[in-house]
């Protein structure tokens, strides 16, 4: 966007030709997996939307495949979940091969990070496209194919955009404008952002139908001549993700590609695997890059249009994922006017560290997973009898690995809208900043049940231990359409107790499953509910407790 003046800003979307029949309050630049979460997750809260793609259709090539434990958790939230379980390979295991051995099989180990979604699920990106289609579908908004967004300018009120599509370019003024379009994002571009970092390695990656025996609920890291070679099972049968993590020019003719890695995996694996050609081939150079804002006033960045790294661990849809569904009941306050616009500056405090732990740990699996030190062939035959051999060893790799690419470990402890510390009393369960399903219940149980209807809920919720005074509770929700108290009582109370909320204590857990606040009585003048409440608005910075 080029720089210009507030008064030449103003007179410029005095002109602009309205849309009534779709009055969008938010225009979201892109239809993959984020800018339709964006969208549905706007959409279940009363919010208007409009959704346009460059592209002239749907992608039919798989990209992303990786889905993990946190974003299933957040799909549960939205209600499509079992749509996309039901299109999935699960996965529980990570399985190492070298010079025709298996050195060792990493099983999942969620022990210590409880979750009722205790796998990654391997689901084309075509696919899960499909799936929130369908849902934003339902809630009654059609993505425009071959619209494009060609410039835009803003002001404190609002966003004056051209789009350009098959009957020419049209200008239109809306409130807030998302930028979910991905790498090249013209958002960022023409916002002037520029992504800081550096490039990487280059793989080759391809998709395609593989005969080698090999269990499918597994990931294979297979070691060849001192290259990796990663195998991931797709959710079509017998097909699988195959990446060649080495650094040079390859023929990208479907034949030589399926003659390379059946010789490899062959090598690595010790017995004949025969690769057909495949239906999808990149040659991948990533970059390890992002901005360090993610809002200028009136424009939001989601996803890869923020920060691009390292495919290694499969945490570039996820955590584009992630960010619509973090910003997307900020913005919702913002524009039913519940909260501030300076809510969503929580929106860049809680993610800009997150894409920036990102690409250190994203950096470091690439490192892992290429393994070029020539000495590696060597020492892991050797290092890995010692994992098999020490359980808790084995243990502590397969939770190190989980750790780094499952989400679920993933919290805000330095957010604003973050109020630290437990209730004086002797509790457990989760802590502020972190998520609020980190709790074990039985599945299907009334404790279980009411956790996971509650978290589909688009507001924030004040769980309270009962029985307790009606009067404290009505105190705190009394013209604050936007909290639902729930008083657990009776079979409920068993969720009580697994969050370690004591008897007439409670918990604050923000739309987006995260625990915001806790403390011991509402009506204690010391209790943090006050100010966490104030935050939730954006009205107000109060000193965090």
């Amino acid at each position: 966007m080029s720089e210009t003046p507030s008064e030449k800003a103003e007179d410029t979307m005095e002109e602009v030709v309205f849309a009534p029949a779709t009055d969008p309050q938010v225009l979201v630049v892109g239809a993959g997996p984020v800018g339709l979460t964006l969208a549905h997750e706007l959409l279940r809260r009363g919010v208007r939307v409009r959704v346009v793609d460059a592209r002239t259709e749907p992608a039919v090539t798989s990209r992303a495949i990786a889905t993990h434990p946190r974003t299933l958790e957040m799909y549960d939230q939205m209600g499509v979940v079992e749509d996309m379980l039901a299109h999935g390979q699960r996965i529980e295991a990570f399985t190492l091969h070298q010079g025709g051995r298996t050195l060792a099989r990493l099983d999942a180990d969620y022990s210590r990070m409880p979750t009722r979604y205790p796998f990654t699920l391997c689901i084309d990106q075509v696919r899960t496209e499909e799936v929130l289609r369908s849902a934003v579908r339902s809630a009654g908004v059609d993505v425009e194919w071959g619209v494009s967004l060609e410039d835009f300018e803003q002001d404190e009120d609002g966003v004056a955009v051209t789009l350009s599509g098959p009957d020419g370019p049209v200008r239109q003024r809306i409130p807030w404008l998302a930028g979910c379009d991905g790498g090249h994002s013209t958002v960022r571009k023409k916002l002037g952002l520029a992504l800081l970092g550096e490039s990487s390695e280059t793989w080759l990656i391809a998709d395609a139908d593989v005969e080698a025996d090999l269990p499918r609920n597994s990931i294979h890291w297979v070691r060849s001549g001192g290259v990796t070679m990663m195998m991931v099972p797709m959710s079509t049968p017998g097909r699988w993700r195959l990446l060649d993590t080495e650094s040079r020019e390859h023929d990208s003719r479907p034949a030589a590609v399926a003659e390379r890695f059946g010789r490899a995996l062959s090598q690595g694996l010790g017995r004949p695997v025969k690769v057909a050609e495949p239906s999808w081939i990149s040659v991948f150079t990533f970059q390890q890059r992002m901005i360090t804002e993610m809002r200028s006033r009136r424009c939001l960045l989601v996803g890869d249009a923020a920060h691009v790294h390292s495919p290694a661990s499969g945490q570039g849809m996820n955590t584009g994922i992630q960010e619509a569904f973090n910003l997307a009941w900020k913005l919702a306050m913002v524009l039913h006017g519940q909260a501030e616009p300076a809510l969503l500056d929580s929106y860049s405090a809680e993610r800009v560290p997150v894409g920036r732990a990102l690409l250190q740990s994203t950096k470091g699996a690439t490192f892992l997973v290429q393994l070029k030190n020539s000495l590696a062939d060597f020492a892991l035959p050797v290092v890995f009898t010692f994992v098999r051999a020490l359980s808790p060893l084995r243990g502590a790799i397969q939770r190190k690995v989980l750790g780094g690419v499952s989400g679920l470990r993933l919290a805000y402890p330095d957010s604003p809208l973050t109020f630290a510390g437990r209730p004086r009393s002797r509790s457990t369960g989760p802590v502020p900043g972190s998520r609020v399903t980190a709790v074990r219940l039985p599945d299907g149980s009334p404790a279980q049940r009411a956790l996971a209807a509650q978290l589909r809920s688009p507001g924030w919720t004040l769980f309270v231990n009962g029985p307790v005074d009606e009067g404290a509770v009505r105190a705190v929700t009394v013209g604050r359409d936007w909290l639902d108290a729930r008083v657990l009582t009776g079979p409920e109370a068993g969720l009580a107790a697994a969050l370690g909320i004591p008897e007439a204590g409670w918990m604050l857990v923000r739309p987006d499953g995260y625990v915001s606040a806790r403390g011991d009585r509402l009506d204690d003048p010391h209790s943090p509910v006050a100010a966490a409440l104030a935050a939730a608005t954006g009205r107000q910075k109060p000193a965090r407790a």
